[in-house]
Order: C-alpha cells, then sequence, then structure tokens
C-alpha cells in the first residue's frame, strides 16, 4: 500500500496478479529516504518561522528606536528658541574663498600686485567649539526605507503617514531657525551649526537642509583660527554638497555654496591647485547666477573674483600662462559692473560692496566717482570682520 501507483505495471488481459517493479528491500530504501525528507522539511519550516519571527521583532524595535530618536530631536527643536537680533547680509556673513591675488598694497599703476594667493577673507578671534558628531549617519531617505518596508510590522496605532507629516513640519522649523542663526553674530552662527549637525541624521537626504548645513560649516570656517579646524570645516562641507549636486544640480544655492567651499579647502594648498580652485569658483557661481539671476550675493562673489584677477601679479600670471591653455581673464571695469549690478538689486547690500566699488572707480582714474562710493560706504554701519575690514581700508583711501 504505502508503494504509489504510478510503480506498478498496468493490469494484464489475463487476469493475472501484477508484480511490483522494486523488490521489497529497495522499497524500504525508498520508504525511508522519503520519511527523512518529511522529517527534514519540517525542521526547515520550524526554523524558517522562527526566523521570521525574530526579523519582525528586529525591525519593529528599529522603527521603534528611529521614532523615538525623531521624536526627542523634534522636541528639542520647538523648545529652543533664539530671538533675532539684527539683519545681516550674506555679503558679510560667509566667507568668499577663490581665485585671488595676495593682500597688501596694489600698485594702480599697472594693477598688479607681487606675491601668492592669498584669501579675501575676514577671520574671528574666537576658537572651534567642540563638535558631537552622530555615530551613526543615516540619511532621512534611509529611515523612510525602513520605515516603508516595515508598515506591516509598525503597531497598528501609528501610521508613516503621521511620520512623514511631523518630518516635514520639523524641517520647516528647522530651516527657519538655521537662518535666523546664520543671520546673527559669531555665537549665534556658533549655535546654529551645532543646531543643523544635531539633525543631520534625520535631514541629510533634503536638498534645503545641505545646502544650509554647508554654509554653517563656511560659517564655522570663518569663525576659527586654528589651520587644521579650518580645513576640516571647509573639506566637510564641500563633501556634503559633492553629494547633494549628484542629485540636485539645478541648485543655485548648492552651486554657491560649493563655490566658496571649495576655494576654502585651497587656502593652504599649492598655487597650482589654488589656480584651479579659481576656475571651479567661477564655474560654479556662473551656474547660480543662471539659475538665480536676481540674487545680490552672488554678484557680490563674482565682483570680488573679477576685481582679484584683474590685479594678479607678474608672478601669479606667469604661473597661470605655464600651467593653464587659458588662463582666468577679468578687469577692474568687470568688476565695477557686478558690484554695480549689486546695488541695482539691493542698494546697501554690503559695506564691503560700496568699498569695492570705490575701489574700482579709484582704479580706473575716477576720483570724484571714488570719493563719492566712499562717502555712501561710510553711511552703512559694519558687523562683521569684514565690515571692519573694509573699514580700514576706507580709511586708508581717504588718507590718500
Amino acid at each position: 500500500q504505502a508503494v504509489p501507483g504510478a510503480l506498478l505495471p498496468a493490469d494484464s488481459d489475463d487476469g493475472a496478479v501484477p508484480s511490483l517493479l522494486l523488490r521489497q528491500d529497495e522499497q524500504l530504501e525508498l520508504l525511508e529516504r522519503l520519511d527523512f525528507v518529511v522529517r527534514n522539511v519540517a525542521e526547515l519550516r520550524k526554523e524558517v518561522e522562527e526566523l521570521r519571527h525574530s526579523l519582525q521583532d528586529l525591525a519593529v524595535e528599529i522603527v521603534g528606536e528611529v521614532r523615538t530618536h525623531l521624536e526627542e530631536t523634534q522636541r528639542v527643536t520647538r523648545r529652543r528658541k533664539f530671538p533675532f537680533s539684527r539683519e545681516r547680509s550674506d555679503s558679510t556673513c560667509s566667507s568668499s574663498i577663490y581665485f585671488t591675488a595676495s593682500s597688501g598694497n596694489i600698485n594702480t599703476d599697472d594693477g598688479e600686485s607681487e606675491g601668492g594667493y592669498t584669501t579675501a577673507n575676514a577671520e574671528s578671534d574666537y576658537d572651534r567649539e567642540s563638535e558631537r558628531e552622530s555615530e551613526d549617519e543615516v540619511s532621512c531617505d534611509t529611515v523612510r526605507t525602513v520605515r516603508r518596508d516595515s508598515l506591516d510590522l509598525a503597531p497598528e496605532d501609528e501610521s508613516p503617514l503621521l511620520l512623514d507629516s511631523s518630518l516635514e513640519e520639523g524641517l520647516g522649523q528647522l530651516l527657519e531657525q538655521a537662518d535666523r542663526l546664520h543671520s546673527g553674530d559669531e555665537q549665534d552662527r556658533r549655535e546654529g551649526f551645532q543646531l543643523l549637525l544635531n539633525n543631520k541624521l534625520a535631514y541629510a537626504g533634503q536638498r534645503e537642509f545641505l545646502w544650509r548645513l554647508a554654509r554653517a560649516h563656511c560659517d564655522m570656517w570663518e569663525l576659527t583660527e586654528d589651520e587644521d579646524e579650518r580645513r576640516s570645516y571647509a573639506t566637510g562641507g564641500k563633501e556634503e554638497l559633492e553629494l547633494a549636486l549628484q542629485k540636485w544640480d539645478q541648485s543655485a544655492e548648492c552651486h554657491q555654496w560649493f563655490a566658496i567651499l571649495c576655494g576654502q579647502v585651497s587656502e593652504q594648498e599649492s598655487i597650482p591647485k589654488r589656480i584651479q580652485a579659481g576656475y571651479v569658483f567661477k564655474e560654479h557661481i556662473d551656474k547660480a547666477i543662471a539659475l538665480k539671476p536676481q540674487d545680490p550675493q552672488l554678484y557680490y562673489l563674482l565682483g570680488r573674483w573679477c576685481y582679484q584677477v584683474a590685479h594678479l601679479g607678474w608672478l601669479e600670471k606667469r604661473t597661470v600662462s605655464a600651467l593653464f591653455e587659458a588662463p582666468p581673464t577679468a578687469t577692474v571695469q568687470d568688476a565695477l559692473q557686478n558690484f554695480l549690478r549689486v546695488e541695482e538689486l539691493s542698494p546697501g547690500f554690503s559695506k564691503a560692496g560700496r568699498v569695492y566699488i570705490a575701489k574700482c572707480y579709484r582704479d580706473l582714474g575716477n576720483a570724484s566717482a571714488a570719493v563719492l562710493w566712499m562717502d555712501l560706504a561710510a553711511e552703512l554701519p559694519g558687523y562683521t570682520k569684514e565690515d571692519a575690514e573694509s573699514e580700514r581700508e576706507l580709511e586708508e583711501m581717504r588718507s590718500v
């Protein structure tokens, strides 16, 4: 009875009793093998069931920990309130590093200066505060993927739509607070950097968050004196935006802050690398202007680049000509047009911008226009180190 019918021959026509195809010992061996297979299948099914339950428990635990972290982060964000003390333009709040000639007295006769490349940035007297880095840098997309893959494991009273809505609301509040802190004084910008760093786990996959985090790296670069720490801040911000530009090449803010960070990274590099950084700076600023043509900050940055290129010294020009087939070209008139465009879009955008206009007219030989813009620059208050540096240049120009 244990032998399947398929193993038996068909009935003969004469009614003879059919004989088995397999001998009795072969039948017993076959039955033993079938029994072994059945037992193993049952054990495997049991193990699979246990593994499935273990994975479910693990997924529920992960989702719970992620949700707890996000809720705690949002509660902290809502509790922290930072008053907005004053308005500060981006032209003076961020360090603009780019292709630039060395500082010092400029020979207005031939428009050249001796020395290497330096930065046009102001420095701060503050030391860097200790950073609190997250141990696991999990992107917001990863969090949502875990959430999406575990919907059937989540408690019935909680829905992923509620989590997404809460994330979006928290992001809006976070960005608004970060903008206020960036527009504040040195201490505000330090707090803004730490605030964004603390929320990187939740929002690292968001474009608006990433370029603000990169901007905060620029702020910390400006506020830090130690060269190693400055380079670390600039490199960290640049790496954030390298990934962002792969997704959001049409973001003017990503191009703007990537250009600035490239220059910051190259500050302590060799002359060829600083020259290359100048090309990168110009390329990304041009892209940002094409995407956001009404932003005065972009024309201010481009104006400074043009002014510094126009005043490259003999040594710098020879180096550029030897290393690159197409050296960058710009004139004082190009710089002036960009600075005037800033005033056209936003009158009184920055004290430094008006000082640059006065310097351009001075270099072009228009003394009356230079005096006029010196007076206009003196009317604007100064908030940052860059403004203080511009005030000193203004005093030197008046003495001459």
